[in-house]
């Protein structure tokens, strides 16, 4: 007796394609006793876990973070990221520094080598290292300590 194959390969195909197509991560359908799920492996390539100052560890006091920016830089930060941008690589808080009392990782006119951490991303209790992908100034920084981003969401600019 010969048993029917439960599930049509060129539906999983189809999924698969629409998964890739459409920057899902999973999918699933349903037809009956039949169900088929399609998922994929999403990674972070520019995310470094480090462990969390101590100092973070306390509660941050709660007020309203100051403007992020002012100044031509509005236009660069709203629009089209400017080439030399380092884009947030997640959601979550972002820190200048690594811990309340130390000195900023850089200021507007700091020269960076590639590598140099350069801000702090705090997401899930996680505090992720955003490294200087290319050497360079810092020409403009649109976050401060505490500051809530967004993935994609430009850092600073290094020129």
């Amino acid at each position: 007796m010969a048993k029917e194959n439960p599930f049509d390969p060129d539906l999983v195909r189809e999924l698969a394609n629409l998964i890739a197509d459409t920057d899902l991560s999973e999918i699933e359908v349903e037809k009956g006793d039949l169900r088929i799920r399609v998922a994929r492996m999403v990674t972070a390539a520019v995310t470094v876990p480090v462990a969390a100052p101590a100092a973070h560890h306390a509660p941050a006091p709660v007020m309203a973070p100051p403007p992020a920016v002012a100044g031509p830089e509005v236009g660069t930060k709203a629009g089209t990221p400017h080439p030399g941008a380092v884009l947030s690589p997640m959601v979550g808080t972002t820190y200048r520094k690594p811990s309340p009392d130390a000195k900023n990782f850089v200021e507007i006119g700091s020269k960076v080598q590639a590598g140099d951490k350069v801000l702090l991303v705090e997401a899930m209790k996680t505090f992720n290292e955003i490294v200087a992908p290319r050497a360079g100034t810092v020409t403009a920084i649109f976050v401060e300590d505490g500051t809530p981003v967004e993935y994609g969401e430009p850092l600073l600019v290094i020129e």
